[in-house]
């Protein structure tokens, strides 16, 4: 059996061993592995675990994941809870896995680093695991930086982002604002005006560039010629044509968010009715 690597460099560095050997692996009962408590990732998308159950049922876990003993034969993970979640949904009854023996602040260290090396966490999430390898285990930036491979100056920006208001770092985490827009809102000082900043960004389907005009116009005030009034947020002329073709189309409001060239189509449905003819329109489309 080819060796493989088993994580990232700095989670080798951390777990002793940079890859897994074959006599180090063992299949356990996937009921009797437990999460962990630290796990960084607090949102996992439905769509993207089906299909990594889809790809565990044709090649099963390519990857072990990495757990620690616990009393009465049990097991907590400490790196790789969205491949036993997948493993479950593909209906797997036992899975491979690397036992450690490890402390609790390594344990902390290398769940937050494995999640943070994998770049599959929303940015709200990313800037909390670094605030928690920070404030939990008394890292500097500096330090945070080098075991996750990235400058400070990237570490610093991502935790300015926990200085947004929750609303708006909820609309981060679900994509209807990008880091872009963020970083512009970010420019703003008052709370109350932040979020109806990034409310009117959403609502008008702005690009990062009109987002960042948009918070000059805040910084400035009706005294030096900054107009934030609603007439003022002018949306991107392409969302506005796409959204009026589709409500055309389809006969209902719809909303379109662009973050950039990432962002979601959201179709509006007033009844049951309503619901039904939407879902047997688009089970009929071609795409």
């Amino acid at each position: 059996m080819a060796q493989r690597k088993a994580l990232g460099r700095g989670l080798s560095a951390l777990l002793g061993t940079p890859e897994v050997e074959t006599e180090q692996l063992h299949e356990i009962d996937i009921d009797r592995i437990l999460p962990n408590g630290q796990q960084p990732r607090r949102n996992f998308d439905e769509e993207s675990l089906n299909e990594l159950a889809d790809s565990i049922r044709t090649h099963g876990v390519i990857q072990p994941i990495v757990v620690q003993p616990l009393p009465e034969n049990f097991f907590q993970i400490i790196a790789g809870e969205r491949r036993w979640r997948a493993s479950q949904k593909a209906g797997l009854t036992r899975i491979p896995v690397v036992v450690r023996e490890i402390g609790a602040e390594s344990s902390l260290e290398i769940a937050l680093i494995e999640n943070l090396q994998r770049e599959d966490l929303n940015p709200i999430e990313e800037a909390q695991a670094y605030e928690k390898l920070i404030s939990d285990l008394g890292l500097t930036q500096d330090e945070v930086a080098r075991r996750v491979g990235k400058n400070r100056a990237t570490i610093a920006n991502m935790l300015r982002l926990l200085r947004l208001p929750p609303e708006v770092q909820q609309w981060i985490a679900e994509t209807k604002l990008s880091t872009g827009h963020a970083k512009a809102l970010l420019a703003l000082s008052e709370l109350g005006t932040i979020v109806e900043a990034a409310r009117k960004i959403i609502q008008g389907g702005l690009s990062v560039r009109q987002a960042e005009a948009l918070v000059s116009r805040y910084v400035k005030g009706p005294e030096q010629g900054g107009d934030v009034s609603k007439d003022s947020v002018v949306p991107d002329p392409n969302v506005t044509a796409a959204i009026h073709a589709l409500e055309q189309n389809l006969g209902t409001k719809v909303t379109i968010q662009d973050n950039g060239g990432k962002g979601r189509i959201e179709l509006h449905f007033f009844s049951f009715e309503e619901m039904n003819r939407l879902y047997e329109g688009l089970m009929r489309a071609r795409f």
